[in-house]
């Protein structure tokens, strides 16, 4: 299961590895560091690293942590999840560079009120970015 959110992770950051246009301001910061998001619990063996560029900034614009309680992520979570590995199994329909590898999600895994709060933020940011809509998405 480890491997497989690792996996996840590495393919959110490939699919994040776009070329661009925009000019980047040097004096800015570096924002690798504060795009990237890790979580590991060692004990239940998952790690989650969200590494996409604008995520962290886009998400301080969201209902704090304590906004949802884990019941309501953790269902919104199942059905994201379940969306997002269907779109994985839909080549002919679906862009390779979006979905890359499914993700195992295991709703008998009490992964915590932050996982899941980061899980499901990175699913409502994702449908907006990449203007995709999932069952039960918010847009």
């Amino acid at each position: 299961m480890k491997n497989l959110l690792l996996i996840f992770a590495f393919s959110l950051a490939i699919l994040s590895c776009g070329t661009g246009n925009k000019a980047i301001d040097n004096s800015s910061t570096d924002t690798t560091e504060s795009d990237t998001i890790r979580i590991a619990n060692d004990s239940l063996e998952y790690e989650i690293m969200i590494i996409e560029p604008g995520f962290d900034s886009w998400l301080i614009s969201q209902p704090k942590p304590g906004h949802y309680g884990q019941s309501f992520l953790e269902s919104k979570n199942r059905l994201f999840v379940s969306e997002y590995n269907s779109r994985v199994l839909q080549p002919q329909n679906y862009s390779r560079n979006l979905y890359t590898e499914q993700i195992n999600y295991d709703t008998a895994v009490d992964y915590g009120y932050e996982v899941n709060y980061l899980l499901y933020n990175y699913f409502v940011y994702f449908q907006q970015k990449y203007n995709q809509k999932f069952i039960g998405g918010r847009n």
